[in-house]
């Protein structure tokens, strides 16, 4: 089989390359050629920013007299790009896969249950309304000329260069970073709202299951683990790698850590005053310790300053 792809080398799509390359399949890579030098196999290099009228004019020439089992942008993220897409390889290709964002779902949720056929709306986040009017570009033109669309909406997605983290800087090492220092991190909300994560060679095999498919023409899939687990769980799987005691501060005492050093606070973002608790069985993983200290908002500093409190206690 012979594919073409758009990027090629990222966070995800460099290990659907590899699997593909590794099965004996041509892929063609439209790239700058920044990341080219780690993939072994049938592979052929378009140098080109197809972000660029000349870009695209390069490939539009290169590949003028070819056709592909499939084509797959991973960096689509306007309706324009998406047209200039259309316009590229409607004709040249069996199938055009696309990737859009799960984050493109209903935002604030009514369910804690996503499926492909929850509500597209996000009024937070300019990127996902970018991509739901991606997604409607494309099932535009699947209905008025057999356009081979395929959708793939992936969540949250980690890999060797990537990390599951979250505010989490450039790819998540300014986050190890901090906790090798022994110095705070953000955790989003108080740590234990649920969350899935997905590696990238596990996204590869739903990707490639899907390639040549002619059930997937027309119809949009997420792939992701099905595995939930809580942001507390993710720090603290970092945290253990690296050698690191994880340390949480709760704003209200639950039923079983009775007895916590507590100290309030008045903060910016939370009007009137609140507690953060200590649960007493953590207590002794900062006697001579660094200590992670972990807040989910920084603004004032009065928070940051309530731990401050409740360390000298301990």
């Amino acid at each position: 089989m012979t594919y073409l792809f758009i990027g090629g080398t990222g966070n995800i799509s460099k290990y659907i390359t590899k699997k593909l390359l590794e099965r004996g399949d041509t892929v063609y890579l439209v790239n700058r050629g920044n990341r080219n030098d780690n993939l072994a196999g049938d592979v052929r290099y378009i140098t080109a920013d197809i972000n660029t009228e000349a870009g695209v004019e390069t490939v539009r020439e290169y590949i003028k007299d070819m056709r592909f089992d499939a084509v797959a942008d991973f960096i689509v993220f306007t309706a324009a790009q998406a047209e200039r897409d259309f316009n590229l390889f409607n004709g040249k290709t069996r199938q055009y896969l696309t990737f859009s964002s799960a984050s493109v779902y209903q935002t604030p949720p009514v369910s804690p249950w996503i499926t492909e056929a929850t509500p597209l709306r996000n009024p937070l986040w300019l990127y996902s309304r970018n991509k739901i009017e991606v997604e409607e570009f494309f099932m535009k033109k699947h209905r008025e000329c057999a356009f081979p669309i395929t959708m793939i909406r992936p969540s949250h997605t980690y890999g060797e260069t990537y990390l599951p983290l979250a505010v989490d800087g450039k790819n998540g090492y300014s986050v190890v970073k901090r906790m090798l220092e022994g110095k705070p991190v953000i955790v989003p909300g108080d740590g234990t709202s649920l969350w899935v994560l997905t590696h990238s060679s596990d996204f590869a095999k739903g990707f490639v299951g899907l390639l040549n498919n002619v059930h997937a023409i027309g119809e949009t899939y997420h792939i992701t683990t099905d595995e939930l687990v809580t942001w507390d769980q993710v720090y603290r799987t970092v945290a253990d790698a690296l050698g690191k005691e994880m340390v949480v501060l709760r704003k209200e005492e639950k039923i079983y850590y009775p007895g916590s050093i507590k100290s309030v606070v008045n903060t910016y973002t939370t009007k009137g005053d609140h507690a953060l608790y200590l649960p007493p069985a953590q207590i002794p993983k900062l006697e001579e310790k660094n200590v992670l200290i972990v807040d989910d908002v920084v603004s004032t500093g009065s928070s940051l300053s309530a731990i401050e409190s409740i360390l000298t206690q301990v």
